[in-house]
């Protein structure tokens, strides 16, 4: 029963993002700055997975946010799913045992997700794609990151993930 445990802990702390997601980052601001928390689920959960089981895991939320924003359907799902087969892979090579190196780690998540999307999306063009991708999508991944870090810090236990500070 003890195995157990852990997963069910990953399993609650990812499905409370995914819920906090929809019912509280209506609330936090402007949607292009607020934190966006089913990204942060995926990488949390991306870090412990293998890539396959990432990439799939991402094309299920892709198709989760698609479904909300059916303007560029089909770019979401793309996105989540390079992002959780990258980030599954990444950390294979990047031991991310730093606050710092997580940070990092879920910043360019989040910028790289904004990119395949509008890339793929082809919904903005010219200056309001550069304004999305230099000024708001940092300002996203920043406050993300934040987030993430924070997140790791209060459940690092629950987590198992070892931060050396």
């Amino acid at each position: 029963m003890t195995n157990g445990r852990p997963r069910l802990r990953l399993a609650a702390v990812l499905l409370a993002l995914m819920v906090l997601h929809f019912a509280l980052r209506p609330f936090l601001g402007d949607s292009r700055v607020a934190p966006d928390l089913l990204l942060l689920a995926l990488l949390i959960f991306a870090i412990r997975a293998r890539p396959g089981e990432a990439a799939v895991a991402g094309f299920g939320m892709g198709l989760v946010v698609d479904s909300l924003t059916p303007v560029a359907f089909g770019a979401g799902a793309l996105a989540y799913t390079c992002v959780g087969y990258l980030a599954a892979w990444g950390k294979a090579v990047f031991f991310a045992e730093n606050l710092l190196v997580n940070a990092g780690f879920i910043f360019v998540g989040t910028w790289l997700r904004d990119l395949l999307v509008l890339v793929a999306g082809r919904h903005v063009d010219g200056s309001v794609m550069l304004w999305q991708l230099f000024f708001w999508s940092p300002l996203k991944a920043l406050s993300t990151a934040v987030v993430g870090l924070v997140l790791l810090a209060v459940f690092q236990r629950w987590l198992r993930i070892r931060i050396i500070r």
